[in-house]
């Protein structure tokens, strides 16, 4: 089976910039996506993602991203058990993403 492959935001940035073609999973709750997200990430709470796995393009590489990359952790092990093939944990999350690729995407605390 394969594993999730651990992606440092500066690698999916400069995967975003080459124009691959990335499906962005923001598994966070909708609060803390209206907060801050990456452009061009579609958001499904972890507990919705194997029940709505297939509004996923099979195909796709898929690169999962939360807060600090613990719930996207969980989730990219559960579409890899589901068959998909090339999904990716954002490693740091919106957090890491937000202080090493984009300072103007906000950081918050879990709490809000």
């Amino acid at each position: 089976m394969p594993s999730v492959n651990q992606l440092q935001a500066v690698e999916l940035k400069k995967k975003l910039d080459k124009g691959e073609d990335i499906f962005l999973l923001d598994v966070r709750e909708p609060w803390e996506f209206s907060l801050a997200a990456i452009d061009g990430s579609e958001n499904f709470p972890l507990a919705e993602v194997v029940d709505r796995q297939q509004e996923f393009v099979f195909e796709e590489e898929i690169v999962v991203i939360c807060h600090y990359g613990e719930r996207s952790q969980r989730a990219a092990s559960e579409l890899i058990e589901c068959g998909f093939k090339t999904v990716h944990n954002l490693v740091g999350g919106i957090d890491a993403w937000s202080q090493v690729v984009d300072p103007t995407v906000p950081r918050y605390r879990p709490s809000g």
